[in-house]
């Protein structure tokens, strides 16, 4: 993969979701800005010269290959990518195949799974006053996914294979780049989020289990170990299906494994009532008398608690939020002219922000922190152990205007759990960023670093004045 934190939605292939060398705003005077494409852009990278690469969708038009300027947000090239409308009976809001993930090779190539189930390989080529995608490679699949399965992620291991999944099935797959070759197993799950990597293996969870996966030189993935988490069996608001909504955030190594390359903890979300934070030992095998869970902890309050996003990792802390009430079907909000014309614009997901630290034996965990306040209704949270930030992303009712929303750029004490400030980012629908990641980047051209996020009308940014 390209450089860490700049590869993927989640920072990295361990889903950390947390910038350890880059310093974000800090509230100084901040400044925003939009750029409107009309298109939602889930995840978003940097490429080496520092550009913004995304994929950006919409229901009509399906995705699109982006490159936007750091500074201005003006798209330098774009690409339409394969576009085949999800299975009947799919939300087409919470459709994750198709593009919504994808990460920078080392090459800073693009490596995407399309909604025509190919994995396809696109570099930039032209100069740099004139760059253009270029697609350079195509592998297929499809002989390893069930027939209709489509894939959500795809991502590399140490020895430069691609593992991905299927999204209605199942199917956990690797496929070496050099043959085309590839190999699966289908759990006969649901698999709607990507997954994390680490050097001694694939992590992935279903709405049933958590997993671990390794392969040998055939690329069969083997099941090394498998543990089923919590679940009351309803999709609750603000979820994709019934099971946990978490890409698995790996951990470590912590202190003892300081040589080790290899994660201590994976961790998650389950589908309990309240919700629990459950992580697990790595290990292939744990020791006698010791469970594979360290810890399984209730968070926020029974009848509103779900996180459809990966937890933030910083150091042994984890950083989870309250996604329960989202629903873009209701949450249509939109205003024209500065007047509400559509959709119910008082709406707002139940609040929550909690920190959980992992006890440094591993004996298990403790709650830190509980913010009661906070409310992101989807946006991928990050952390920033450079300035001791956490940046989310909040609709709150208006305190102008009754029965009217506001989104807003929020910053959170990772200490304390305190807001330090927050920032109108807009009002309306197109502010929405229904489920995009904010991301961290530093201008090229003046060395500022701003805050970007997706959203439904475009791409928002914040950096200060």
């Amino acid at each position: 993969m390209a450089t860490d934190p700049r590869n993927s939605v989640h920072n990295d292939a361990w889903a950390s979701d947390n910038y350890t060398s880059l310093s974000g705003p800090l509230g100084r005077h901040p400044q925003t800005l939009t750029t409107a494409i009309g298109r939602d852009c889930i995840t978003l990278t940097f490429d080496p010269q520092g550009r913004l690469i995304s994929t950006c969708t919409d229901l009509t038009h399906g995705p699109g290959l982006y490159m936007i300027d750091p500074h201005t947000l003006a798209t330098r090239a774009f690409l339409q990518l394969p576009f085949i409308a999800p299975p009947p009976g799919t939300d087409p809001a919470t459709n994750t195949t198709g593009g919504a993930y994808f990460y920078l090779d080392n090459r800073g190539r693009v490596v995407v799974a399309a909604s025509n189930r190919h994995i396809l390989v696109i570099a930039v080529r032209g100069s740099a006053s004139s760059p253009q995608f270029v697609q350079v490679a195509d592998y297929d699949p499809t002989s390893c996914l069930t027939p209709g399965d489509r894939i959500p992620s795809v991502l590399p291991d140490a020895q430069g294979r691609l593992w991905f999944v299927g999204r209605y099935h199942g199917a956990v797959g690797v496929l070496d780049p050099r043959t085309g070759h590839c190999r699966s197993v289908i759990l006969r799950a649901q698999i709607e989020n990507s997954f994390a990597v680490g050097s001694d293996g694939a992590y992935v969870v279903t709405d049933t289990a958590m997993y671990k996966f390794r392969a040998g030189a055939d690329l069969t993935p083997k099941i090394i170990w498998r543990v089923r988490y919590r679940n009351i069996g309803v999709q609750k608001i603000g979820q994709f299906n019934a099971g946990s909504g978490t890409t698995p955030t790996l951990i470590g190594p912590l202190s003892g494994h300081r040589s080790s390359t290899a994660p201590a903890y994976v961790a998650i979300t389950d589908n309990a009532d309240p919700m629990d934070v459950v992580v697990y030992r790595t290990a292939d095998r744990v020791p006698r008398g010791t469970n594979r869970v360290v810890c399984s902890v209730p968070v926020f309050h029974k009848g509103s608690s779900d996180d459809e996003n990966s937890l933030i990792s910083m150091g042994r802390s984890l950083i989870v939020e309250n996604n329960y009430g989202y629903q873009l079907q209701k949450w249509n909000d939109i205003i024209a002219g500065g007047v509400p014309v559509g959709g119910n614009l008082g709406l707002v997901s139940a609040p929550g922000m909690d920190r959980i630290d992992i006890a440094p034996s591993g004996s298990g965990c403790r709650i830190v922190w509980r913010n009661t306040t906070i409310r992101t209704p989807s946006a991928i949270a990050k952390g920033d152990t450079v300035n001791g930030l956490i940046y989310t992303y909040e609709k709150r009712k208006d305190p102008g205007r009754p029965g009217a929303g506001v989104w807003y750029w929020t910053a959170v004490d990772y200490r304390t759990g305190k807001v330090l400030w927050r920032r109108v980012s807009g009002h309306g629908g197109l502010y929405n960023n229904h489920y995009a990641g904010i991301a961290l980047g530093r201008d090229p051209r003046t060395g500022t670093t701003s805050l970007y996020l997706g959203g439904i009308g475009g791409i928002m940014a914040l950096r200060d004045g």
